[in-house]
């Protein structure tokens, strides 16, 4: 007889976990707590590392057509407060493979190609469905919606995100996310801009500003996509400023800046998200019981310095779905996943973490960074790419489902 899981959340994490499932003998159906149609609302665009990438073709996706309305940025540039290129970074390692390149796309059309996917295949996906508890029976686990659905499983993934319901069904003493110390924002130029405006096509650059730590890289119609992380002691919460005040605000911080064009892209752009709290979730520690286990940021939230969110979730779905295969129990196959994901994905955390904290520095850490950096990326480079571990990382392909 054919096991159903149950997959809550209708993201990358949930989407990719669902194909996965289906490979490994399930019949998963998506509960996505969203309405069909409403885009997420938090972020504006984000990057699939060459990692993923191949982690999307071990699940039997076509990278191609899954990013297809996105655009390749293999480089990565640093500058530092007065514009001075300070590093350059390629985003795919030695054995990243002919015509893989670190990609980005909008969050939005991500979802969409990740859930058209999904229902190429049969998945069902359930909308308006947001999960209020889980309880997991010796057979069966019961999830519960706040329209009153109940639903029964053997098997329940949670792939609901930072603030997963899944996650405090499993642990209600669990951590809560934690606060970084930014902001984020990003934005889209209502066209091509000038050329001084414009980064070199297939660069991603990066600024650590005087006030705030500034990205930006340029489609391939010319316009501007870019990000902001302004610094706060404390998180914001809903209604801080209005839209136009938010702009007001990211204008002010950059405008006398000489490390990049972002008051200019942002007076240029007719399109701008957020602000929302950056956090991420360092360490959480239960993954699973017998029949319910986390993936993507339910499990492991990562700082977005990190450049691995979407990456490290579509990972978690291959190991996901090799686990259940090779292990005729669920909590067997559970296990198994979390042993060979938590290693990895505390060394990635790790590493998202450290990025982060140099977009905080003050004046003299500020001094003292940006005289250092060169030297000490040229000596690391000569050991080669520092990021190798995180982006030569390939899974062995799960076979077609049925």
């Amino acid at each position: 007889m054919t096991k159903e899981a149950a997959v809550i959340g209708g993201g990358i994490a949930g989407t990719a976990a669902a194909i996965a499932l289906q490979s490994a003998g399930f019949a998963p159906v998506v509960h996505e707590r969203h309405e069909r149609g409403v885009a997420d609302e938090r972020g504006a665009f984000l990057t699939v590392a060459v990692n993923g990438l191949h982690a999307l073709r071990s699940l039997g996706l076509d990278p191609e057509k899954v990013l297809a309305k996105g655009f390749p940025t293999p480089v990565m540039a640093l500058r530092g407060a007065s514009g001075r290129v300070l590093a350059e970074l390629p985003l795919g390692g030695p054995r990243s493979g002919p015509g893989l390149a670190t990609t980005t796309i909008r969050r939005s059309d991500l979802y969409a190609a990740m859930r058209a996917e999904v229902e190429a295949r049969g998945i069902p996906i359930v909308y308006g469905a947001a999960l209020t508890g889980a309880v997991t029976g010796p057979d069966r686990v019961e999830a519960e919606f706040a329209d009153g659905r109940r639903v029964q499983a053997d098997l329940l993934v949670g792939a609901d995100g930072l603030r997963s319901r899944t996650r405090r069904s499993l642990d209600p003493a669990g951590p809560e996310p934690h606060y970084l110390g930014l902001l984020n924002a990003g934005g889209f130029t209502a066209g091509p801009v000038a050329p001084g405006l414009a980064a070199p096509p297939g660069v991603m650059q990066m600024a650590f500003g005087k006030r705030a730590f500034f990205g930006w890289a340029t489609a391939p119609d010319g316009s501007v996509w870019w990000f902001a992380n302004p610094p706060a002691k404390q998180p914001i919460g809903p209604g801080t400023f209005t839209a136009a005040s938010w702009r007001a605000h990211l204008i002010t911080l950059f405008e006398d800046d000489p490390s990049s064009p972002a008051a200019e892209l942002i007076k240029a752009s007719d399109e701008i998200v957020g602000p929302w709290n950056t956090e991420d979730l360092f360490s959480v520690r239960v993954w699973h019981d017998t029949r319910t286990v986390l993936v993507g940021d339910a499990a492991h939230a990562l700082a977005p310095t990190s450049g691995q969110g979407a990456s490290q979730a579509i990972e978690d779905a291959v190991v996901l779905g090799h686990s259940l295969r090779e292990h005729r129990e669920p909590a067997a196959g559970l296990a198994a996943y979390a042993a060979a994901r938590r290693p990895r994905v505390r060394k990635v955390a790790a590493h998202g973490r450290r990025g982060n904290s140099g977009k905080v520095l003050g004046p003299v850490g500020a001094a003292i960074r940006d005289a250092m950096m060169p030297a000490l990326f040229t000596l690391l480079m000569r050991k080669g790419d520092p990021q190798a571990w995180i982006l030569d990382h390939r899974l062995p392909p799960l076979p077609a489902a049925g």
